[in-house]
């Protein structure tokens, strides 16, 4: 069964989709829409001459040139897209974050109440190896019960999107939204459990401070330190910074138990390292008892690797989207209200670092 997708929005995540779906067997991009030419031209680049390019992603719903959609436009046009494409019988992967704001979420939870077909919110994070690998061992018990949280991202700035949109808190939602919805969506995932409180300290010290588009000067934030108290009694933290290129890991991820500590340690993408060259992944185990530490060096598959930013992370999300599609067995490992708790978190961050107060989650529920 080979299942037509139809990608609206064809800029950088856009066109990772796309060069990923070309990998698996049994996809195949029919259709693309944008309202950017040039995004379009570049897109159209990577599709068979057969798929149809449009300008309006409604008229790609009605080609009938699909079986299922990936979302990959801009934050701020996620909520009404949604709530038009959710009138359709397809299924949809949408990428992060599902909207800029907790409201326009439950509004897109609740339009698809008692759909049919699935909805999959697009968590990157989640599958790329070295994650994989941290979430087997924690699921197997090797830590013993997770009690701390800690994960670290040391990155390159905001990459240049079309009319800067990216710049902005209310196209993105803010940057504890935009980019950190991948990490409280870890979070939960790895505690089995929901926050019940956030603090964070954060501000815009270093990027874009020059900067003006239209008159205006970007808002977003490029770093922060974010602590959040769970249900269940385990606490997490994030420690963003983005204006520290070049560094080794661009991400590490530390799950600590009564029994162990696990880190998994994942680079950057190949093109922004020193060399150009993909380094490889990192596990390490830390245990209490026996004072050991094992390592486990995780490569990849160059060719996947190369198809995008995420460490082949895209890849394996849409492999498994593509057989919860083709099997009609299960439902989204990642689905709506995952979504709407991602961006809940990231809004009430947003709003701790701009008000020095902890924000309790039950007050935004």
């Amino acid at each position: 069964m080979i299942v037509r997708y139809g990608v609206i929005g064809s800029g950088m995540m856009g066109q990772e989709h796309i060069r990923n779906l070309a990998l698996l067997e049994g996809a195949k991009v029919t259709a693309i829409a944008d309202q950017n030419a040039d995004m379009r031209a570049q897109a159209g680049a990577l599709l068979e001459p057969q798929a149809q390019v449009f300008a309006d992603y409604k008229q790609l719903v009605a080609s009938g040139a699909c079986d299922a959609l990936v979302v990959a436009t801009p934050n701020d046009l996620h909520h009404a897209m949604m709530l038009d494409l959710l009138e359709s019988p397809l299924p949809i992967l949408c990428e992060k974050p599902l909207c800029t704001t907790v409201s326009e979420c439950r509004d897109v939870v609740a339009k698809a109440e008692g759909r049919a077909a699935p909805v999959w919110v697009a968590m990157e994070y989640r599958y790329m190896d070295p994650v994989q690998r941290l979430l087997e061992e924690v699921g197997a018990g090797r830590i013993g019960q997770p009690r701390m949280v800690a994960i670290r991202e040391h990155r390159f700035p905001f990459l240049d999107k079309v009319a800067a949109w990216n710049r902005f808190n209310a196209s993105t939602g803010g940057t504890l939204v935009e980019k950190c919805c991948h990490f409280w969506d870890l979070m939960r995932l790895i505690l089995q459990s929901n926050p019940r409180r956030v603090y964070a300290s954060a501000r815009q010290d270093v990027n874009h401070k020059g900067e003006a588009y239209d008159g205006r000067a970007p808002d977003i934030l490029d770093n922060a330190f974010v602590t959040l108290d769970f249900e269940n009694g385990a606490r997490a933290m994030l420690d963003l910074c983005m204006f520290a290129e070049g560094s080794r890991w661009q991400e590490v991820v530390s799950v600590t138990g009564d029994l162990a500590r696990i880190d998994a340690k994942v680079p950057g993408p190949a093109r922004f390292s020193a060399n150009g060259h993909q380094h490889a992944a990192e596990l390490e185990i830390s245990e209490r008892a026996s004072k050991t530490v094992t390592r486990e060096t995780i490569t990849g598959d160059p060719r996947i690797l190369a198809a995008g930013d995420h460490f082949g992370s895209t890849f394996y999300q849409h492999e498994r989207f593509l057989r919860l599609i083709q099997t009609g067995v299960g439902k989204p490992e990642v689905d709506l209200k995952d979504g709407l708790w991602s961006v809940l978190i990231g809004q009430a961050a947003e709003q701790s670092a701009r008000s020095g107060q902890a924000v309790e989650l039950g007050d935004l529920k």
